[in-house]
């Protein structure tokens, strides 16, 4: 009984800790979606998949979210059309690369400065690496989930009409009556009808921006439009509130029953290692699951008895990946990607902090 109360006392814990910044990455999510011209944004960022990478690895400064807020916002700029290298970047790098985690990083160990320094420059080069990696793979879907991988197939038609409309040219399905066209289709406006499928909700967001009702072309008044797109902000916060909460709750009872279970002594026996210390804090990153806001604290009660490398290790590799990041990066891929992501990680900080154990430990 004692284990199960110290078990739903960490789950507890958890949900505490990571709920308020699930919400506010969920809030920024629906923001993106309703009051910012994603197509701006995305098309400001460079078509270089490095250049990619590294700036959405850097948006973590603009979007101070740790590992639970910041899969809403990845998820919507792949769904937005964001290539795969800026997405991934952010999704990796947002957690560590913000203010607040950098605060809080010198506040813990502000006698080891090396430490904040070094926590942020090996994960912007881990997170730009490996999307530039997955900016090699041409046809995502097989990655990603399929209301993703829809929602992305759609952004990337509505980007070559507007290449071919700024071209003078035209496609066959503007051609093609809609109506003649597969697919079930509401009314909208006289000679518009307008499909009805998963991107539906997306085309009706994107009229509700400009102004426009349903694709009539109608202006609508200020207050309206503002209305409008502040209910539409409610409905998505809670949308994306319950998928991605409920995702949560079970990452979180996995990893208060692994912690409980865990046998630390053994874990922390091994600290001294060069080799063996670092893969224990992999492990130990992976498994607690703790917000990248106050990881740092925890980590430095292993400062006595684990290498520097250790620590870096942990600080890196946990807000990446843990077992309550994975199960929210589910509702983005699919295992076979996220099993990529896991290892690329690991060895990437792996390699990292064992040459920084190896040269000042």
């Amino acid at each position: 009984m004692n284990q199960v109360h110290n078990a739903f006392t960490l789950f507890m814990s958890l949900l505490v800790e990571a709920l308020p910044f699930l919400l506010l990455g969920v809030l920024l999510s629906s923001a993106l979606l309703l009051f910012v011209d994603e197509k701006k944004l995305i098309s400001s960022i460079p078509a270089n998949p490095v250049l990619g990478a590294l700036i959405g690895s850097s948006i973590g400064f603009l979007f101070p979210v740790c590992e639970c807020g910041n899969v809403p916002v990845a998820r919507r700029l792949l769904m937005q059309g964001a290539s795969p290298s800026v997405a991934i970047g952010f999704l990796l790098a947002a957690p560590t690369v913000n203010p607040i985690v950098i605060w809080s990083t010198w506040t813990a160990f502000r006698d080891q400065p090396e430490l904040v320094v070094l926590r942020v420059i090996f994960s912007l080069g881990i997170a730009t690496i490996i999307g530039s990696i997955f900016s090699f793979q041409k046809d995502l879907t097989p990655f990603v989930q399929p209301m993703v991988a829809r929602a992305m197939n759609q952004a990337s038609k509505t980007k070559s009409c507007d290449i071919s409309k700024s071209k003078g040219l035209s496609s066959d399905s503007e051609n093609t009556s809609p109506l003649l066209q597969s697919g079930t289709f509401l009314l909208g406006s006289p000679g518009s009808p307008q499909r009805l499928d998963a991107t539906t909700m997306e085309t009706v967001l994107l009229a509700s921006k400009v102004g426009n009702l349903g694709g009539a072309g109608v202006a609508l008044p200020g207050d309206r439009l503002f209305s409008q797109r502040l209910r539409l902000f409610v409905e998505n916060v809670m949308v994306e509130l319950r998928e991605l909460g409920g995702i949560l709750v079970f990452g979180s009872a996995i990893a208060a029953i692994i912690q409980v279970a865990a046998p630390r002594d053994l874990i922390i026996s091994l600290g001294q290692g060069p080799v063996t210390s670092i893969l224990a804090m992999l492990v130990l990153g992976a498994v607690v699951s703790i917000c990248s806001t106050v990881d740092a604290f925890f980590a430095l009660s292993f400062a006595s008895t684990f290498t520097t490398g250790s620590l870096l290790a942990f600080l890196v590799f946990g807000p990446m990946i843990d077992i309550k990041s994975i199960g929210l990066m589910m509702s983005i891929f699919k295992p076979k990607a996220l099993v990529y992501l896991f290892l690329i990680s690991a060895q990437l900080t792996f390699l990292l902090t064992l040459a920084y154990n190896l040269k000042f430990s």
